[in-house]
């Protein structure tokens, strides 16, 4: 069940759970990754990795948030595009949420890395919890956290004294 305090929700790699919803790995169409700079908008110093970047609420901020990642996964981590590609999607759902669903003025996005996993935060100041929805093949919105649920390893909701923080886990191969 999504959207309660400081939950995560584990999957195992192979979730035989993930065909019966209907959208296993292989089937999910690639999204081309971000292309050009990440925006003379956005501070040059914006570290993503090192803190936590501002972001105005408004739509044009997903793209920036997609090249950042794009950006940090394949050419600061240099991990798979495959894995680039997800994360970019995710993130790009997650922004979208708190643009759409928050009524902040900013929000946040940081990247973490630790052994063996990446871990993608976006922090708005909205208490309201996010809700994973039954989705139905005809669907024209409402899809966003069963993409996060069904591509990353484990994703979550931090409440934090004012908003809080929606997050997701993937596992990375360390070289």
């Amino acid at each position: 069940m999504a959207g309660l305090d400081e939950m995560e929700h584990p999957r195992p790699r192979n979730d035989p759970a993930a065909a019966d919803r209907g959208m296993p790995g292989s089937e999910v169409e690639p999204v081309p990754l971000p292309r050009g700079p990440v925006s003379t908008a956005l501070d040059p110093a914006a570290e993503p990795t090192l803190g936590e970047v501002r972001l105005p609420s408004r739509p044009q901020s997903a793209g920036i948030a997609r090249r950042l990642t794009a950006a940090v996964l394949l050419k600061q981590w240099s991990l798979t595009p495959q894995l680039a590609e997800h994360a970019v999607l995710l993130v790009s759902e997650l922004v979208g949420n708190a643009v759409r669903h928050t009524g902040a003025r900013t929000f946040g996005l940081r990247m973490l890395r630790r052994r063996g996993w990446i871990r993608i935060e976006v922090r708005d100041p909205s208490r309201g919890l996010p809700c994973l929805m039954p989705v139905q093949e005809m669907d024209v919105s409402g899809r966003g956290l069963f993409l996060v649920d069904t591509l990353s390893d484990r994703w979550g909701v931090d409440l934090l004294p004012r908003g809080k923080t929606t997050w997701f886990e993937v596992r990375v191969a360390d070289r």
